[in-house]
């Protein structure tokens, strides 16, 4: 038996920071990962996924170089093992340099392996039982399989998969019309692919409000990419060409066919390996760890940070959870959850950007609401830069004067939220930001302008 002050299962966002304060306050700590240093962001999620919309977004300018008066001549080619390369090369830097601060860290033992709880503080990773007077749970989701009729017959990819790919698919069909789908859609239309996304409900993106999905759904169009929306029937099936996928209940001649199958239909918790049972843990209905509002779960001593408990999913909030977290275990305890506001992006380009509460959220208030939205080809740098795609939208409490939602989409939009996001956080009137002076030309300039067209909803 090893004992610690604290045992922090998992390397995500959340865990090595929270280890670094732990250690730094003169904890003795150990650390246990099983497979690749830095969880899903640095390997399987941000890190990756952005290295290469960046390389799609290359190859998008090239392509249309000429609408800027550049012409290239002979036709250019896409090399997706180069693509991949230089990605795996970012990754492979921010993981290996993740590891090497943790394994010199003072005060922290790395331990590599499975880790499943034996009691409420006891963990069992492979031959070494280790006991922590506090342990954190810090394992991530990893990319759901759904329950399809076929699935279990015909080959399919994941988006951890997909990054792996050193030949473009002639024809990929990305079953789910969430973020993770949209990205990889657009990302591998641009490399040359051709992409089919299928989509169960009525419009891509359902939980955003229908002017987002519908100005999206009409820039992926435009490049060339089918959409299919209403397929609630989605079957699988090999077939000598490929790949076939049905989407019709009634209709049996309703399919698409494709070379690859990307499934992004949302992710799940690595909680079924943990024995959750034997600390006496208990978990929801999807598999996340319960947790409250300081992210403690229901047994004493154990806390559950970032994506395993359900209260974020982004990386952001993984980081902020171990912020709440190391100020419960050395500060005042005061940080919660709730201080936090929704914030986060799809990085489509042009890129989608949300930071409180939806129009449609809105609407559903008793409290009269103030709205203001301007397209982007009124921005004059959208215009400059030949990307005038999507719009700005404000949504304001009319009695508090203070900002409830802020919607980009749009060039910079995941940039340009920040603005209203840091006067929501300052808890401040949006008449602070309205009559701030913004340097022109940039997209942030017009907030003040479009605040400064607010009219009840």
């Amino acid at each position: 038996m090893s004992r610690y002050d604290a045992v922090i299962i998992g390397t995500g966002q959340a865990g090595p920071t929270l280890a670094s304060k732990l250690t730094s306050a003169g904890m003795r700590v150990a650390i246990v990962e099983r497979d690749r240093f830095g969880g899903t962001c640095v390997n399987y999620g941000c890190t990756p996924t952005k290295s290469l919309v960046a390389s799609a977004r290359a190859v998008h300018v090239v392509r249309n170089a000429q609408t800027h008066g550049i012409d290239l001549g002979s036709p250019f080619r896409v090399d997706l093992s180069r693509i991949q390369a230089r990605k795996d090369e970012i990754v492979a830097k921010s993981r290996d340099g993740l590891e090497s601060w943790l394994r010199n860290m003072d005060g922290l033992d790395v331990v590599d392996g499975s880790a499943q709880f034996v009691g409420p503080r006891e963990v069992q990773v492979d031959d070494r039982r280790l006991e922590g007077e506090r342990i954190f749970i810090n394992v991530g989701t990893r990319p759901r399989i759904p329950d399809l009729p076929g699935i279990g017959s015909t080959p399919y990819l994941t988006s951890s998969d997909l990054l792996q790919l050193k030949e473009l698919p002639d024809h990929l069909i990305v079953v789910g019309g969430g973020y993770i789908a949209l990205e990889f859609a657009q990302m591998f239309r641009r490399f040359g692919s051709e992409v089919t996304v299928i989509e169960m409900k009525d419009r891509l993106l359902p939980r955003e409000d229908s002017d987002v999905c519908a100005a999206l759904t009409e820039v992926l169009t435009s490049e060339g990419i089918d959409i299919r929306t209403n397929s609630e029937c989605v079957e699988l099936e090999t077939v000598e060409a490929g790949i076939q996928v049905r989407l019709d209940c009634d209709e049996p001649k309703a399919t698409v066919t494709g070379t690859h199958v990307l499934l992004a239909v949302g992710r799940v918790p690595n909680t079924d390996s943990l024995g959750l049972d034997a600390a006496g843990l208990s978990t929801d209905r999807r598999g996340y760890i319960e947790v409250d509002d300081h992210l403690r779960t229901s047994v004493d001593g154990i806390w559950a940070l970032g994506d395993v408990n359900g209260r974020g999913g982004f990386t952001h909030t993984s980081f902020n959870d171990h912020e709440i977290v190391a100020d419960q275990v050395l500060g005042e305890g005061s940080r919660s959850v709730q201080d936090r506001i929704l914030a986060y992006a799809l990085y489509t380009d042009p890129p989608f950007a949300r930071v409180g509460i939806s129009e449609t959220e809105a609407r559903k208030r008793k409290e009269e609401t103030l709205i203001a939205k301007m397209p982007m080809n009124k921005v004059s740098r959208a215009v400059e830069m030949g990307e005038t795609h999507g719009f700005l939208k404000a949504l304001v409490d009319a009695k508090s004067k203070r900002i409830l939602g802020f919607t980009a989409l749009g060039v910079s939009g995941d940039e340009v939220v920040h603005s209203a996001l840091d006067v929501m956080y300052a808890d401040r009137p949006y008449t602070v930001i309205e009559r701030a002076v913004h340097i022109h030309p940039t997209v942030s300039e017009l907030i003040p302008t479009l605040l400064g067209s607010l009219e009840p909803m």
